[in-house]
């Protein structure tokens, strides 16, 4: 199949990734591992939006490939994009859209590190319930590599790294930060004992099970999920949790109901919770 060029308001987004140095360069080694997760990541995130799978391993010039394009000066930058050379699997990301796939970009990035990120827009929300399952696959598979990569640079050199979108010569949007401290999230682990919590729940996706709870008294949420498939969750827990958020949406929190819950922290070495595993709940 010959490749299907990419022109006008065919042109998938240009990309750049920006290494924060005060000297303009950064150690060769490392950076090309920052760059390379950063090429991994782009991929994995494209191909399951396209495809609907997570593949385990990336088309590379057959089909779905990252370019690398020019640097620029201040911190050390460099521009790459996305090229989509199978004509179908175009057509399923013109469907997506630049917008759209820039903002599932950044919530896969953000989920992989537990991190909030603002709440979907109806349509790239919708992208992410008919994944099903598979966005928390690729979610998992992004935590792999992909992440341990791009923060090369930072737990070696200490820069911080950014990842933007180009909207426009005068307007880059950040997609994701990455440095020594978001790098932590990859060496949580999941505690074997139970403890029990008093959250309201703040996002919910109803088809993974997975969204995000504010503890009773704190003030950044934190990310829970349950410990068996979604389906495999008693109709009775699943009313209990969707009915707290519609209960506390669009209301005053000093009005909120709690849920008490039985989970499994993740925790970070230093103690920082990021997950809950949720095993169960109480009832009032």
């Amino acid at each position: 199949m010959k490749p299907f060029l990419l022109t006008g308001k065919n042109m998938l987004p240009n990309l750049d990734i920006v290494i924060d140095t005060q000297d303009y360069e950064v150690d060769m080694k490392a950076g090309l591992e920052t760059l390379q997760g950063a090429s991994e990541a782009t991929l994995s995130i494209v191909e399951t939006l396209v495809t609907g799978k997570v593949s385990q391993r990336h088309r590379g010039a057959r089909s779905v490939r990252t370019i690398l394009k020019k640097t620029f000066k201040g911190s050390y930058g460099q521009i790459f994009s996305v090229e989509i050379s199978d004509e179908e699997l175009l057509k399923e990301y013109k469907k997506i859209g630049n917008p759209i796939f820039i903002e599932l970009m950044s919530y896969f990035m953000k989920e992989s590190l537990y991190l909030e990120s603002p709440e979907l827009s109806t349509k790239a929300q919708k992208i992410v319930d008919n994944l099903g399952g598979t966005a928390e696959a690729l979610i998992k598979k992004l935590r792999i590599s992909s992440m341990e990569n791009i923060h090369k640079v930072s737990t070696t050199f200490d820069h911080d790294v950014k990842i933007r979108y180009r909207k426009s010569l005068n307007e880059k949007l950040v997609i994701a930060n990455f440095n020594k401290t978001t790098v932590l999230a990859l060496q949580a682990k999941e505690s074997e004992k139970t403890t029990d919590i008093v959250a309201s729940i703040t996002r919910l996706n109803i088809n993974t099970g997975n969204g995000r709870l504010l503890l009773k008294g704190a003030e950044e949420t934190v990310a829970f999920g349950f410990g068996i498939e979604y389906k495999e969750v008693r109709l009775e827990a699943k009313k209990k949790f969707s009915e707290n958020l519609d209960y506390n949406n669009g209301i005053d929190s000093d009005k909120w109901k709690f849920l008490k819950v039985i989970a499994r922290p993740i925790m970070l070495r230093d103690g920082k919770i990021v997950k809950y595993i949720v095993t169960g709940f109480y009832n009032d």
